[in-house]
């Protein structure tokens, strides 16, 4: 009897998705076809969304008149700084309290107590402390993204592989080594996965924080438009945090690319 050889189906794909980037930009696409179509046709009111070609004119008149780059400069700047601050502080401790017993027992029930604090109720406090200028605004966006940044490291280092660690001390790594060559690339995941929701939260709290005493910004645009009832212009800063967004998950994505090649 000859023995044939069989082919074998490869059975190790699957759980590594693959990029497919046209389909989020035809869901876009889709989507403000059918916001256009709506609006023409009346089964949208008008009362409720301007016309998409609308908005993309007010972007043009923005742009021409130079007041995009009027709101999105100071937007971007406390943006970047608050965030910065809070992100570098909150994976600070984080690292700490998950590496060290008394700081993790000291530290852990004050995390806990103003995780779930509503940021935006503290604003009125950090004005009174801060002032309303400037550092009003970074402080509330650094401790925005403070907390959960705290939490998504702490917890993140925690779930690092036990068998990994007992292996660096098997071969007589030392304490250091160990942290910046097992703990640190293993937790870094989890770390960059919070780093997307502290930033998400950082954007919110920099419309919040501009709509209370700032005269140029992202929110005090989409302020003075709602309460002018200028949708066309509401609807365009709404866009912009949304591209503003967008725009730092992909910045996080390369991050991730850079830090995580390891585990292709």
């Amino acid at each position: 009897m000859s023995d044939t050889g069989k082919s074998v189906v490869f059975r190790g794909g699957g759980f590594a998705p693959k990029s497919r980037r046209w389909v989020g930009l035809a869901v876009f696409v889709g989507l403000i076809a059918i916001a256009e179509w709506g609006t023409r046709s009346g089964w949208i009111s008008a009362l409720t969304m301007p016309k998409p070609s609308d908005v993309l004119e007010t972007f043009r008149e923005l742009y021409d008149s130079g007041l995009l780059f009027k709101h999105l400069g100071p937007s971007l700047s406390r943006l970047v700084v608050g965030a910065t601050i809070g992100v570098s502080v909150g994976i600070s401790v984080g690292v700490l309290i998950a590496l060290f017993s008394y700081i993790r027992s000291g530290l852990v029930p004050l995390v806990a107590a103003i995780f779930p604090i509503p940021k935006i109720a503290l604003l009125p406090l950090f004005v009174i402390w801060f002032g309303i200028g400037e550092g009003s605004k970074y402080a509330l966006i650094a401790f925005g993204t403070f907390t959960p940044t705290v939490v998504a490291t702490y917890g993140a280092v925690d779930n690092v592989d036990r068998t990994l660690i007992r292996m660096g001390q098997s071969f007589g790594l030392s304490w250091w080594s160990i942290v910046r060559k097992i703990v640190l690339p293993g937790a870094m995941p989890g770390i960059l996965s919070g780093l997307r929701i502290s930033l998400a939260i950082a954007i919110i709290l920099l419309v919040a924080a501009e709509m209370l005493g700032a005269e140029f910004g992202i929110g005090a645009y989409i302020l003075e438009a709602g309460s002018l009832y200028d949708l066309e212009r509401l609807f365009a800063g709404v866009v912009i945090l949304s591209l503003l967004g967008v725009i730092v998950s992909s910045l996080i994505g390369l991050v991730e690319l850079w830090l995580l090649d390891w585990r292709t």
